[in-house]
């Protein structure tokens, strides 16, 4: 994983990369007004387009597997034509589960950006390291930590929210 230095956070591809994550957390932002867990994802190409603007609709949908990463996944392919979205960029505020680190490697995807890490079920870098593991059979490039600090604090008001 790439580490967020502050000479990086005035780096142009910086800048860009925090504008598409505040994109996420506005979407987050509509799941969990909807009820769903707070995670949006948004899948850009490599022109700068967007082509999948997703958020969580496991609730919603009544579907174990409709994670926001999955469903962007989805609409990218369809977008495109094509599986392979090596030329596209994941933007999303949570690191991904095992399920959702499993379909991005099979994507091909180019780049993953996420917010924060998740202590209890990251499968990027904090619990388990799909990318990096022997099963996988494509090397993801992944810059963890933008708007680090924001993300976490919306998923915690959620969460917190939730327990009262």
């Amino acid at each position: 994983m790439l580490d967020v230095s502050t000479a990086t956070i005035n780096h142009p591809a910086y800048l860009v990369h925090r504008q598409w994550m505040k994109s996420v957390l506005a979407l987050a932002q509509a799941a969990g007004d909807a009820g769903e867990v707070p995670v949006g994802a948004v899948v850009v190409d490599n022109s700068g387009k967007v082509i999948a603007e997703v958020s969580n609709r496991k609730e919603r949908d009544r579907d174990p597997t409709a994670h926001a990463e999955i469903l962007a996944l989805r609409a990218a392919g369809k977008t495109l034509q094509n599986w392979h979205l090596n030329q596209c960029t994941l933007y999303v505020n949570l690191e991904p589960c095992p399920m959702c680190a499993g379909a991005i490697v099979q994507a091909r995807l180019g780049l993953l950006v996420y917010g924060v890490d998740d202590p209890k079920t990251g499968a990027i870098r904090t619990v388990a390291n799909i990318p990096d593991s022997a099963c996988s059979n494509h090397r993801l490039s992944v810059l963890g930590g933008i708007l680090e600090s924001a993300c976490r604090q919306q998923l915690q008001a959620w969460f917190a929210q939730r327990r009262q």
